[in-house]
């Protein structure tokens, strides 16, 4: 076994406190049925932009990005915006301002917000829901056996064998390996609701910061006085139309990974990211934990401030981590085992360096840490696709008068089933991989373009956000089973024009939505965008309306959003390789943009909302 014992009882401690967890917040989750799903909405927001770094901290995802940075080193910073990682910065600038503003509890709920009732409302709100449950749904089953894969190499299957009264097909192992540590993801999910996913998730944060410094320590420690193999370039982020990577002479299968990823040409590549990833983000969070976290804190200044710290929290340690173990892969590739039938498997990097290079109790805590970022991530999903059932299903179509014990029994149940079937897609995930591809191509293609519109044109209506989802979700699903070997960054134009014409043309064939309801939408949430005809109808009903919506100044602050952003990337990993004048020039920008955003971001969040009580008051005075 590659654990040591200490680290064995590292993990079992970790285990033991999310069920203490669990065991504890259960009392304070069945007082409410929002004390279940939000906390009652009275987490303050440094825990909850905490738990929200937690969940974005997965298996996976960090031993992708280990693969990226050993073959484009500092460069591989710009190929996460492909999820896109500034997706944060509007949020924090002013998107989770909007949302919190609305009251709603899910995504689905939110649109009877913006599109009122009827037959296009109903439309809208389906789509969306049964769009939440896929998307949780696929997460949970990837999640699950990544998982497994991870533990299985950790403790291989032949020591544990003997002391089970079952024998196991070798393919099963890693099912059984993630079948068991998400029982105590669901017994402190179900039991604690919310309060127990942000409590949990802030013990994960601890165990994961103190095993990135020690990482990135060892590594530092290993790297001092001695230079990485590693072509030229890669220890620049900056690049031109080409990447200027050449890694024939040092390890020809790193340029054959760097041609196989389809990247090139890479200024081509960087801009279709942008372009893409600015439209993501102001389509605003897909209906998962992210948007949960927004709508349970206690305010929407608040909910712009947990945006803000998530990055702020989540980016300098899991860089360490990430810079550390590319280090040290480097520095010893010989000494890793990562060959397999189709070549070297670059996403093995970060487990065998992990077992070649930690110490015991180092060791438990990383694995303890990577464990405890799949439970998170699993428990904040989880958390949400019982909101959108609960919420969005239960209580609007099945049983509107419900009782808290019935919606708690409700919540419990729904969270089995929901486990049950991600686990059944997990144990078959080998044939349903290509549809989870599917579903992530549906989530950005079909979703962007009707929730861009959502926010910045009053005209825009229910069926339009209907038929745009729907096209935009087919297209997504069509155009990869026609193109296959096309990377699908490259299409996403082409799903992105069929969702919007969709949107379009569906929003004009059809009445707008009532007067009301997008008058007390604009008055409520204060958009920016195409909103002058309800801007004028505000007027005439409240002289007194003031609105904050400042789009120049919102754009200014994204823009500055992302070169701290960036610069808290690139701070651990300038450490970890001993760049003395790049870390002090890092430094010293991010100071200037902490400043200028003191100035212009967070001295306003108050004001902002001031404003919108001052509208609220003179309304009261002038009808009285």
């Amino acid at each position: 076994m590659k654990l040591h014992n200490l680290d064995l009882l590292v993990i079992a401690l970790y285990l033991g406190i999310t069920v203490l967890i669990g065991l504890l917040m259960r009392h304070k989750a069945r007082m409410s049925h929002q004390d279940y799903m939000m906390g009652g909405k009275k987490l303050p927001w440094y825990l909850l932009g905490l738990s929200n770094a937690s969940d974005m901290f997965d298996i996976s995802g960090t031993m992708w990005m280990v693969a990226l940075c050993f073959v484009y080193g500092l460069k591989s910073i710009w190929i996460v915006w492909l999820w896109p990682v500034f997706n944060q910065v509007f949020l924090m600038m002013y998107l989770s301002r909007w949302l919190r503003r609305s009251n709603a509890s899910t995504g689905a709920e939110w649109l009877k917000t913006r599109f009122g009732e009827g037959r296009g409302s109903q439309f809208s709100h389906l789509i969306t829901v049964i769009f939440a449950l896929l998307g949780c749904l696929g997460f949970l089953a990837y999640g699950f056996v990544g998982l497994g894969k991870f533990i299985e190499l950790f403790i291989p299957w032949n020591v544990l064998a003997p002391y089970l009264p079952f024998a196991l097909a070798p393919q099963y192992v890693p099912h059984f390996y993630g079948l068991l540590f998400t029982v105590f993801v669901v017994f402190y999910t179900i039991l604690g609701g919310m309060n127990s996913v942000v409590w949990s998730d802030l013990v994960m944060y601890g165990i994961l910061g103190i095993a990135s410094v020690c990482v990135a320590v060892i590594a530092a420690v290993h790297l001092h006085g001695q230079a990485l193999p590693v072509p030229a370039g890669w220890y620049s982020p900056f690049f031109g139309w080409d990447l200027g990577l050449n890694w024939y002479e040092l390890n020809p299968e790193v340029q054959h990974k760097i041609i196989d990823d389809g990247f090139s040409p890479w200024g081509a590549f960087f801009m279709m990211m942008v372009f893409k990833g600015i439209f993501a983000s102001l389509a605003g969070p897909t209906p998962n934990y992210d948007l949960q976290k927004i709508f349970s804190s206690r305010s929407p200044e608040e909910a712009a401030k947990m945006s803000g710290f998530a990055s702020l929290v989540l980016l300098p340690v899991r860089y360490a981590m990430v810079i550390g173990f590319t280090v040290l892969a480097l520095l010893y590739t010989d000494q890793l085992n990562l060959a397999s039938a189709q070549g070297i498997d670059f996403e093995r990097i970060l487990p065998a360096a992990i077992v070649s290079f930690t110490p015991p109790i180092v060791r438990g805590l990383v694995v303890a840490g990577l464990v405890a970022a799949f439970m998170g991530t699993f428990a904040g999903t989880l958390n949400a696709a019982q909101s959108y059932f609960v919420n969005d299903i239960y209580l609007k179509y099945l049983n509107p008068r419900a009782s808290l014990r019935s919606i708690l029994n409700t919540n419990y149940l729904v969270g089995i089933l929901v486990v049950t079937i991600s686990m059944v897609l997990g144990i078959f995930s080998s044939s349903v991989d290509a549809i989870l591809q599917w579903l992530a191509s549906a989530l950005y293609g079909g979703y962007i373009a009707a929730n861009v519109l959502k926010w910045h044109w009053w005209r825009f209506n229910a069926s339009g956000f209907a038929w745009g989802m729907t096209i935009g979700v087919i297209s997504a699903l069509l155009i990869p089973v026609l193109a296959p070997d096309v990377l699908p960054l490259w299409l996403f134009p082409l799903m992105f024009m069929a969702s919007l014409s969709a949107s379009i043309i569906a929003s004009l064939a059809t009445p707008a939505t009532d007067e009301a309801t997008l008058v007390q939408f604009y008055k409520t949430v204060r958009p920016w965008g195409f909103w002058q005809p309800i801007h004028h109808k505000v007027l005439e009903q409240d002289p007194h309306f003031v609105s904050d919506a400042r789009p120049y100044r919102d754009g200014f602050n994204v823009l500055i959003g992302i070169v701290a952003q960036c610069c808290l990337t690139l701070l651990p990993m300038f450490l970890v390789l001993w760049m003395k004048l790049p870390l002090l020039v890092v430094v010293l920008i991010l100071g200037a943009c902490a400043y200028v955003l003191k100035r212009s971001w967070w001295n306003h969040l108050q004001e902002a909302e001031e404003e919108g009580k001052r509208e609220k008051s003179w309304k009261t005075i002038f009808e009285n």
